[in-house]
């Protein structure tokens, strides 16, 4: 799944969100806030996210994996009626940035994307509207494995109005 991993990526990126890796988000996040989550998978992530008293909108997926979840390419949603747009998007580069040109008009938008993606030259156009990265440090996301992932993580908050510095939140 990683860079340096040997391991056969699964279909679509389909990689559930820990718990862990939304601690990290939530004080990053108002009381209450209300979301859409484009890229739901089991629906983990919304699940996380509702336990602390957050309520999502509308919870879709390309190939979901509860009958809680919609079917439903995320880039034809056509309107954001939340808060927040927050995801654990595919890291498949060009699905997750058409997903950003998607989303970030919409409404602000935290994806959870690999800490490194921020150094690389395709990064460049969509850090200008980025507000704010929280890391996280590494996740593990295969529940089975005595591993957790090669790579770090972080959130990162895209607003297309979004032309300031982009505000760093190291782990706690």
């Amino acid at each position: 799944m990683g860079k340096r991993s040997n391991f056969e990526r699964r279909a679509n990126d389909y990689y559930p969100t820990p718990k862990e890796a939304v601690l990290p988000l939530l004080p990053h996040l108002p009381p209450n806030s209300t979301f859409v989550e484009p890229c739901a998978g089991d629906g983990r992530l919304v699940r996380h996210l509702e336990e602390e008293g957050h309520k999502c909108h509308y919870s879709c997926d390309i190939e979901p994996h509860d009958v809680r979840i919609f079917k439903r390419d995320a880039l034809e949603i056509p309107h954001v009626a939340a808060d927040f747009v927050i995801t654990n998007p595919p890291f498949t580069r060009s699905i997750l940035h058409n997903l950003i040109d998607h989303f970030a008009p919409m409404a602000p938008t935290w994806f959870l994307i690999d800490a490194n993606w921020m150094f690389t030259k395709q990064a460049a156009p969509y850090l200008t509207h980025c507000k704010k990265i929280v890391t996280i440090g590494r996740v593990k996301w295969i529940e089975d494995s005595a591993m957790s992932g090669k790579d770090d993580s972080c959130w990162y908050l895209f607003e297309k109005s979004w032309f300031g510095a982009t505000q760093f939140h190291g782990r706690q």
